[in-house]
């Protein structure tokens, strides 16, 4: 089996023979049909967030089961399915509470990679999912049906890119129709959060970014306004569109400290800032004090709030409708033995999604 391995932290991927286990009870075993690349696995790839190597990364992914360990209900060898990063047993206090992105259960996934060498060295499984390879060994709870007619390459950004988007809006945010709504950082993630407030119906969508190209983007997706930050006054920018305030609701994706602190600037007083990028720890700089005088909300979104067994299938409805745009998410596709091409090509302006496809 080939996959893509990140033997040493900041050097090329190498695609390398591995072996990867058979399913145990509760997983399942996917044939990778396309995985798409987030900022997520290159951010993990250069070492931002440690880990162990060395390691398979890869966790946008859509593929095809080929096989069900024990105990596994409701998935079967052949089906098409969407594998995300959300682990979930279904039990635990915060799975009850219809938060399975902060599910505390441990695996066997967690303690033992599915993944060695052929050498016999175990290799990590990077974000629990490993899907820069032909096949992945995850979770049941990681694998979401979907009809056979999606494309597999667009499907495959519902595991990260959509619902992460989508989710900060709709299930962190709960953006309402009329509302205004700012969305700093117009990628992957942050094209999902402007069709989101499209679809809620929120009027302005401001859309800002540092790249034309993306703003130009933002607008196909549902932007109303798009504005590239430099040399720009973007308090006065945003006032002048919402009215004497500022927005309602500010999404902010991309991972800066500065796109943090524009965010909590251009909300309104009790207005809400959700932060879905993650800079690094403690560079950015906020006034708590102006925070509650001002009494604005600023809320953490994790993937989305996801509740993937519930959400791709709903996203999947306004895809079937001509609601929801996939398939103009994917820019480029590459085979695996191009991922450091692909990988490059993803950090230059004008790419939505690169895709690996098997």
């Amino acid at each position: 089996m080939k996959a893509a391995v990140c033997r040493e932290f900041r050097t090329p991927l190498a695609i390398e023979e591995v072996g990867i286990a058979s399913p145990q009870s509760g997983e399942v075993k996917v044939q990778v049909k396309a995985c798409g690349i987030c900022q997520s696995d290159v951010h993990s790839i250069e070492g931002a967030w440690g880990g162990r190597l060395p390691a398979v990364f890869g966790h946008e992914a859509a593929g095809i089961v080929d096989a069900v360990g024990p105990g596994v209900d409701g998935l079967r060898a052949g089906q098409h399915v969407v594998v995300t990063l959300i682990r979930a047993c279904h039990r635990c206090e915060f799975c009850a509470r219809g938060q399975p992105v902060f599910c505390e259960a441990t695996f066997r996934l967690d303690r033992e990679s599915p993944i060695t060498a052929g050498d016999g060295t175990v290799i990590a499984q990077g974000l629990r999912t490993g899907a820069f390879a032909e096949s992945i060994v995850v979770d049941a709870s990681q694998a979401v049906p979907i009809p056979d007619d999606i494309p597999l390459d667009a499907a495959s950004l519902l595991a990260c890119a959509v619902i992460t988007g989508f989710g900060a809006v709709v299930n962190t945010a709960g953006v309402e129709s009329g509302s205004s709504v700012v969305v700093i950082g117009t990628g992957g993630v942050g094209l999902n959060a402007v069709q989101a407030a499209a679809l809620c119906g929120a009027r302005p969508i401001i859309a800002l970014d540092l790249s034309d190209q993306k703003l130009a983007v933002a607008r196909a997706f549902g932007a109303t306004h798009a504005i590239n930050p430099n040399g720009e006054d973007l308090g006065a920018a945003v006032t002048a569109l919402v009215g004497r305030r500022r927005a309602d609701t500010v999404i902010v994706t991309a991972g800066s400290a500065m796109a943090v602190e524009q965010g909590v600037t251009l909300a309104r007083r009790g207005g809400t800032v959700v932060l879905v990028g993650m800079p690094p720890s403690g560079v950015a700089t906020i006034d708590p004090g102006q925070i509650a005088h001002d009494g604005k909300r600023i809320l953490g979104s994790k993937v989305g709030s996801a509740r993937p067994q519930i959400d791709v299938p709903r996203l999947l409805s306004l895809y079937h409708a001509g609601r929801l745009k996939l398939d103009e998410l994917v820019s480029n596709r590459y085979p695996l033995r191009d991922i450091n091409a692909a990988i490059a090509s993803a950090g230059r302006g004008g790419v939505v999604r690169n895709v690996i496809v098997f």
